[in-house]
């Protein structure tokens, strides 16, 4: 599996866009963009990664929710590339409506959908247990300090997610977490049970 961060567009508020592509180009992987964006600000950068011979190079897009700077692009990638759309959410134009524990493919990998309400009641996180990686969209897993107020729901993720052997988290506005992400999602769910749970 192989992942690439986009570069941000810096005059426009969006989210860290991920294109997942397999190993070796081959013709049974599927090239999955995860979050286009405000807009198609990524689309030139796209537009020069090796994503195959013969292949379209988004074949499945990934919402991990229905929040503007995650998917106001989404629609130009859809006229562009028309991939399958997977989401959580209803009011998207989605062509596949995902649910908690679906097994997808993105890439050359499987990978699993967990729903993770708390940032919104439409975010999910996709799991990838071959390499050991999580897609967390905007779900909170990086909480320094006590404060504020966390969900039963979103405590309930938390749990789930800490049992998933996670080595490497792409979040959908910070850098990756590489190497250390069991501590951090430790930290940050003792820090959120010292929290106001609502």
């Amino acid at each position: 599996m192989r992942v690439t961060l986009f570069q941000k567009n810096p005059k426009v508020y969006t989210c860290n866009s991920y294109l997942i592509c397999g190993d070796s180009n081959a013709l049974s992987d599927i090239n999955t963009l995860i979050d286009p964006g405000t807009n198609s600000f990524i689309f030139d950068e796209l537009q020069r990664i090796s994503t195959g011979v013969g292949k379209r190079r988004v074949e499945q897009i990934i919402l991990t929710h229905e929040h503007f700077d995650h998917s106001g692009g989404l629609q130009y990638f859809i006229d562009e590339y028309k991939p399958s759309v997977i989401a959580l959410s209803k009011s998207l134009p989605t062509t596949n409506q995902t649910y908690d524990g679906q097994i997808i493919k993105v890439g050359n990998r499987e990978a699993q959908i967990i729903y993770t309400p708390g940032h919104s009641s439409d975010s999910l996180c996709i799991y990838v247990p071959e390499e050991k990686t999580l897609f967390s969209g905007d779900t909170p897993l990086f909480i320094k300090a006590p404060g504020g107020s966390y969900t039963s729901d979103y405590i309930e993720a938390l749990r789930r997610l800490m049992k998933l052997d996670i080595r490497t988290i792409y979040s959908g506005h910070d850098y990756p977490i590489i190497g250390n992400a069991q501590d951090i999602l430790k930290m940050t769910f003792e820090n959120v049970l010292k929290s106001d749970i609502i």
